[in-house]
């Protein structure tokens, strides 16, 4: 989890990436994305629920998904489908949008469920000239690989 110094910093660089597309992360988006920001593993759409009544005692499944869906499409968070749940963008704010404009892949451990983003070209190429090959068009290419994070590995 990003100490509190760190978390802002990412919540003014999205306000500023949004601005920048002509959007707005309004109160309840910045809050969600700072949830998921607080999260050490993935989490889902309804912890994140759980833990925004906390503060919005009204708030209904709709309101968390939309914050969501706004927050996926600006890039500033990613879905693990593996778990069903959502991670911070580790590049978030620096010019990409949904299209996932940098390449991705994830780490999740199978122990603790801590998940890491990673950026590495080679296998986005290796996908992209593997899909070629077979004739396919690739619009989205999303990797999860599970294993064994450093920390449960050494245990």
């Amino acid at each position: 989890m990003p100490d509190a110094a760190a978390r802002e910093r990412a919540l003014k660089e999205a306000e500023q990436a949004c601005l920048r597309r002509g959007a707005q992360l309004t109160p309840l988006r910045r809050q969600v994305l700072d949830l998921v920001l607080q999260s050490e593993a993935p989490v889902g759409a309804y912890a994140l629920l759980d833990r925004l009544k906390a503060d919005r005692p009204g708030a209904a499944p709709p309101t968390v998904y939309r914050a969501l869906d706004f927050l996926l499409e600006h890039g500033l968070i990613h879905k693990v489908e593996r778990l069903n749940a959502f991670i911070g963008c580790a590049d978030a704010g620096h010019g990409h949008a949904h299209d996932h404009g940098h390449p991705h892949q994830f780490l999740i451990c199978g122990t603790c469920g801590a998940t890491a983003e990673i950026a590495d070209h080679a296998v986005s190429h290796a996908i992209e000239s593997a899909a070629r090959r077979a004739g396919f068009v690739l619009a989205v290419a999303t990797v999860e690989i599970e294993g064994k994070c450093a920390r449960c590995a050494a245990a």
